[in-house]
């Protein structure tokens, strides 16, 4: 079911480094608020934190949780859901998300994009994540690619796998 109101998004922004880009929290909240409008999927009750990090925050929970040692530019946690039975009162968690500045920076240099196109795209990417997309197999990756590139159109951001589909 598609929902009209977008999860309650907390950002935090923990790296200094995220200075040289003030408006990011919002081009977060803006890309948030727009796949929560596009998707099938009920997110009007739920939360979700982003958080806004460096390489070395990055890099320590990529090696903590997925066992890589390196920094990488989003990642999602999707959150565990209550069991049956559980109090309604509690808020209905979806998870949090974080990303990376120098990696984010690097990647939309390297392929002459805005940078708040491509933090757009990886919060968009990171919160369909976070309500069950993957890009495991090449079908779902194909299904997940088509919904990022309808929510960044709708937010009037160009495709970001054009450049990518014109090399192959």
């Amino acid at each position: 079911m598609t929902t009209d109101t977008p999860p309650a998004t907390e950002v935090l922004v923990v790296a200094d480094c995220w200075e040289a880009e003030p408006d990011a929290e919002a081009v977060v909240m803006r890309a948030i608020d727009a796949a929560a409008s596009m998707v099938d999927a009920d997110t009007g009750d739920a939360e979700l934190a982003v958080m806004l990090t460096d390489d070395s925050g990055i890099r320590t929970l990529n090696n903590n949780w997925r066992g890589i040692d390196k920094p990488t530019n989003v990642l999602s946690f999707p959150a565990l859901q209550p069991a049956a039975g559980s109090p309604d009162d509690a808020p209905r968690m979806l998870g949090d998300i974080a990303i990376a500045f120098e990696t984010t920076r690097k990647e939309a240099d390297d392929e002459h994009k805005p940078f708040d196109h491509h933090l757009s795209h990886l919060a968009v990417h990171g919160f369909l994540h976070l309500i069950g997309y993957d890009h495991e197999k090449d079908d779902d990756a194909e299904t997940m690619e088509s919904l990022e590139q309808q929510i960044l159109a709708q937010l009037g951001i160009p495709d970001p796998y054009a450049e990518r589909e014109r090399m192959d």
